[in-house]
C-alpha cells in the first residue's frame, strides 16, 4: 500500500504533430533515448517540444538497478556510428542544449568514456554553439574515464546519486553511495569550471532528514545543480513506491537546497534529471563553491 493521500498528476499525451515527428526521426536514425528506454513520464511533452535525452552505448545495461526500466543483460559491441547519428539527430531537431546519457557498461575497459567523448565531439562539429550536458555512470570509480569525459569540455557533468545512503544497497546493489560522491568530488576538483549535477528520487522510503543529509553530502563534494523527483515504479517487478511526496515537501526540499547554496535546483513530482535541463542549468549562479569535504571519500580505482 502506498502511503499518503497524494495522487500523481495526470500526464497529457499529445496526439500527432511534433511528438510523432520527433519519435519518427529518432527511430529512422536508430538512436536510443532514455525517454523511451526508461519510460520517462515526461517523454511525450519533450517529444512535443522537439527534444530528447540521447542514450548511448546501446540499450542494455550491465547493472540492473531495481528502480530502472532499462533492460539489464549482456550488451552488444560498441556501435562506432552511434556518436554521428546522435549528433545528426540533435542537428535535425535544431537543439540548442543536448543531454547525453548512457547505460552502464561495466564490460568495457573504460566504461564507455571514449564513446561519450566521441559523441561530444560529433555534436560540437554539427552544433558548435549548443550546450552539452552529460549524465554518466560511475565508471566504477575509474578516474581516467572521468578525466577523459571532462577533457571533452561538456557544459555540465551529471552523475546521479539516485537515493539516500541507507537505501542504496537495496536499489543499486552494484553501485556505491560513497563512490558516486567520489565521482562528483573528483569531477569538481579536476575541472572546477564545469558545473557538476546530481539527482535524487524520493517516495522510496526515505525520511526528509535523510534527503537533507544527502543534499549536504552532494554540496560537500562540489555538486552545484540538483534535481529531486517522485519515484515511479516502471512495473510490479520493480522496487515499490512507498509514498507520493506532497507538493509542500517538494517545496521544502527546494528551499533547503537553495539555502545550502546549490546554484540550480528543480524539485517536483515529475522532475527528472534531464527534464528542462537547459533551464535548470541556466538558472545557476556564479559562485566560489562550497567548503569541500571531498578528501573524505576516495575514488575506488586509482
Amino acid at each position: 500500500m502506498v502511503n499518503g493521500a497524494r495522487r500523481m498528476p495526470r500526464i497529457r499525451i499529445p496526439a500527432g504533430g511534433a511528438a510523432d515527428r520527433t519519435r519518427a526521426l529518432l527511430a529512422s536514425l536508430n538512436v536510443h533515448t532514455v525517454c523511451q528506454e526508461a519510460q520517462c513520464p515526461n517523454r511525450w511533452e519533450c517529444f512535443g517540444r522537439g527534444t530528447a535525452t540521447f542514450m548511448i552505448l546501446g540499450s542494455v545495461c550491465t547493472r540492473g538497478c531495481r528502480f530502472c526500466a532499462v533492460q539489464p543483460g549482456v550488451p552488444g559491441p560498441v556501435d562506432d556510428g552511434e556518436p554521428r547519428r546522435v549528433a545528426e539527430s540533435a542537428a535535425k531537431l535544431g537543439l540548442k542544449y543536448v543531454v547525453v546519457t548512457s547505460v552502464t557498461r561495466d564490460d568495457l575497459p573504460d566504461g564507455g568514456a571514449h564513446q561519450f567523448v566521441r559523441t561530444i565531439e560529433e555534436i560540437r562539429r554539427l552544433l558548435p554553439d549548443a550546450g552539452i550536458e552529460v549524465l554518466t555512470p560511475d565508471f566504477q570509480g575509474d578516474v581516467r574515464a572521468i578525466e577523459a569525459v571532462l577533457r571533452a569540455k561538456p557544459s555540465v557533468f551529471n552523475h546521479n546519486i539516485e537515493t539516500i545512503k541507507r537505501l542504496t544497497p537495496q536499489l543499486r546493489s552494484k553501485a556505491s553511495y560513497l563512490r558516486s560522491l567520489a565521482v562528483l568530488g573528483y569531477a569538481y576538483r579536476f575541472a572546477p569550471d564545469i558545473p557538476t549535477k546530481s539527482g535524487i528520487m524520493v517516495g522510496i522510503g526515505e525520511s526528509p532528514d535523510e534527503v537533507r543529509a544527502t543534499m549536504a553530502d552532494l554540496r560537500a563534494c562540489g555538486c552545484r545543480i540538483l534535481t529531486i523527483g517522485q519515484y515511479l515504479a516502471p512495473s510490479k517487478e520493480h522496487y515499490p513506491v512507498n509514498e507520493y511526496v506532497s507538493d509542500g515537501q517538494f517545496a521544502g526540499y527546494q528551499k533547503w537546497a537553495e539555502e545550502m547554496g546549490f546554484d540550480g535546483v528543480a524539485s517536483g513530482p515529475l522532475v527528472r534529471s534531464s527534464y528542462h535541463a537547459e533551464l535548470v542549468a541556466g538558472r545557476r549562479r556564479v559562485g566560489s563553491g562550497p567548503e569541500l569535504l571531498v578528501d573524505t571519500v576516495r575514488v575506488i580505482r586509482p
